[in-house]
């Protein structure tokens, strides 16, 4: 078909001519700048970019903040941190033979290689742009070394960070508990609430219980960097970094505790001759705790971050369980140190009065079993006052045959057995108050249950923290407060974020008749000639309280089979030995309880590290200005 153009119009292939004509020319100027560009890139800046450094990442490094410290009663610190050397890699940036470059570097040993790979291999499911910790508390030469070969380990960097530091080794320890990492399983349920896997968690005592407060808030620093992991700072890479580049860490909380230091440092002395023991110091007057010990112990220091599994293992064989907090965790028959709870609910129902007497002959005949005093020494005529004085068995016996088990049970719940403490503090136990109708629904009751319940001895159990604060009960004549242990809580500057005032949990179902009847006969114990403790008495100042010797279960068929190999100073056949008392005696101000296990008699064992105690205790007011 013949084109024609309209008539007066100018022939179209001219037109179509210099159109092309254009178009070529704006191809070719395009396609020149193309090449320009690439000419730019790679030969005038090809040495920079030759082995893909083009490609520029944003990477984020999170900030460690400042863990709170853990403060005495004094605001003297218990634990604080210090300075560490801690080397990260970039998974990213950190490739090909940058992990053997660093391990010949350093001389890493099998299980250092192993952690960083695995690190590394975890870190890079995550998030590969994101630094991780690969290699902790490291020495400075070490750090020294990584510097100054940076430019050969890419993405490898040292920072030197906050490391927790327990200024006085094992003292507290269980108190004051230990730190380390969170396991993969933990961090499926601490990672949305901003955990990472190469933080510290608050393991055990106050570092768990009080973490929310300790652990402060985490810093952010975002930066733009090259294939070999160096920092590009131009404003085109600038430009890549959503969001603000440095956000600063908040550092956490300080934890004020109750714990006073020097108290603490005389208790953890007294005990240093036994292999196993517990001590808890309350004030009488608030239910504060002053002193809490625990032995064996452990080093939180070698528990964060440094424990070999070698050394795990030994302490897990111990059969004297150092990861055990026998204040809390761990129940114990009381023995006699139970025997005023029975005296209450005997004075308190009418079963006896002050000043009445009763007679003790050593023994007495139950259906097919005799129940003796120690050794089967007849006391004679006696009271509730020389009863505890001499921890007669018997006088106790036949009052609480007529008090019977669930009256015991009822006292000793006011008086806080059987439950918790309320301290919040390694999940104490609540111990064993039985009943009848406990009894009952394990094959029975018989008339022996009630008679070891009066004196603290069969299915009774009772946690060191339980008598320490049943015992300051009884102390300031009848209130029960719930041990406390944290203060107060204040922030890096010093300024107050809550404050904890002592809990009463109630007054106790005792009179003023009983509980002086009560005071009288914990003097004579440790005052009185004939007392059980009297050995263990003061001349620089006077406590009172009551000594405990509770039979360990099965100890003769292990003496027989010698299946309980002793252990230096500890002989698992042998019997608990308790104190538990307050001082000074006329004016209370502390209360206390003493285990030894496996310590023998209560009196021999227990009372001296309280009478240590005591004295060290009066030492310390004069020092302070004060009179005990």
């Amino acid at each position: 078909m013949l084109i024609r153009s309209a008539p007066g119009a100018a022939p179209v292939m001219p037109q179509l001519r210099r159109r092309l004509r254009w178009l070529v020319a704006v191809a070719l100027g395009t396609f020149a700048i193309l090449v320009g560009r690439l000419w730019q890139l790679q030969v005038l800046r090809g040495e920079r970019y030759h082995e893909g450094v083009i490609e520029k990442v944003v990477n984020t490094r999170y900030l460690p903040s400042v863990r709170g410290k853990i403060l005495d009663t004094l605001g003297r610190p218990l634990v604080d941190n210090r300075p560490a050397f801690n080397i990260y890699m970039t998974p990213a940036s950190a490739v090909g033979p940058v992990v053997d470059r660093l391990a010949g570097l350093l001389d890493l040993d099998d299980d250092e290689r192993r952690q960083v790979v695995d690190r590394l291999a975890a870190a890079r499911r995550r998030d590969p742009n994101r630094a991780v910790l690969v290699l902790e508390d490291q020495s400075r030469d070490r750090a020294a070394l990584v510097e100054q070969s940076k430019f050969e380990l890419p993405g490898v960097s040292v920072v030197d960070e906050p490391y927790r530091r327990y200024l006085y080794g094992d003292l507290a320890a269980h108190a004051l508990g230990y730190m380390n990492h969170p396991t993969a399983e933990e961090l499926a349920e601490l990672g949305p609430r901003g955990y990472d896997a190469d933080e510290f968690i608050g393991r055990y005592g106050l570092e768990r219980e009080w973490e929310h407060y300790l652990r402060g808030k985490k810093g952010i620093e975002r930066y733009v960097a090259d294939a070999t992991g160096a920092r590009v700072d131009d404003e085109e890479s600038a430009a890549l970094i959503r969001g603000p580049k440095f956000e600063p860490p908040v550092p956490g909380n300080n934890i004020v505790t109750t714990i006073d230091l020097d108290l603490q440092q005389i208790a953890e002395r007294a005990v240093r001759w036994h292999a196993a023991a517990a001590v808890v110091v309350l004030d009488v007057h608030t239910g504060r705790v002053r002193a809490i010990v625990s032995k064996p112990s452990f080093d939180p220091n070698v528990m964060t971050g440094h424990l070999t599994q070698a050394q795990m293992q030994q302490m897990l064989a111990d059969p004297r369980k150092p990861f055990v907090d026998k204040v809390l965790r761990q129940h114990y028959p009381p023995g006699s140190t139970f025997k005023p709870v029975t005296l209450i609910a005997a004075l308190e129902d009418g079963v006896i009065a002050p000043g009445e007497v009763r007679e003790c002959k050593g023994r007495i005949v139950r259906g097919h079993r005799t129940f003796r005093c120690p050794g089967g020494h007849a006391h004679g005529k006696i009271t509730v006052v020389e009863a505890l004085e001499h921890s007669c068995n018997v006088f106790v016996w036949e009052l609480a045959e007529v008090v019977g088990i669930d009256r015991l049970a009822e006292v000793a719940r006011d008086l806080g057995f059987g439950q918790p403490t309320g301290i919040g503090l390694n999940g104490d136990v609540a111990g064993r108050i039985p009943t009848r109708a406990w009894y009952e629904a394990r094959g029975g009751f018989k008339i022996g249950y009630t008679l070891n319940t009066a004196t603290g001895q069969g299915d009774v159990a009772v946690t060191v923290m339980q008598l320490a604060q049943a015992y300051a009960a009884i102390a300031n004549g009848g209130a029960l407060y719930a041990p406390q242990i944290v203060e107060r809580i204040e922030d890096a500057e010093g300024r107050v974020v809550a404050r904890y005032e002592p809990t009463l949990r109630r007054r106790i179902h005792a009179s003023p008749q009983t509980i002086e009847q009560l005071h009288r006969g914990m003097w004579a114990v440790v005052n009185a000639e004939g007392g059980t403790a009297h050995d263990a008495a003061s001349a620089i100042i006077e406590f009172a309280g009551k000594t405990g010797t509770a039979q360990v279960r099965g100890r003769r068929r292990r003496r027989k089979d010698g299946d309980a190999q002793p252990r230096k100073g500890w002989d698992p056949t042998r019997d608990h030995a308790w104190f538990a008392g307050w001082a000074p005696a006329r004016d209370p101000a502390i209360a206390i309880a003493v285990l030894v296990e496996h310590g023998g008699h209560g009196g021999e064992a227990a009372a001296p590290i309280a009478r240590e105690i005591f004295e060290g205790y009066a030492a310390l007011v004069r020092e302070r200005g004060g009179r005990p």
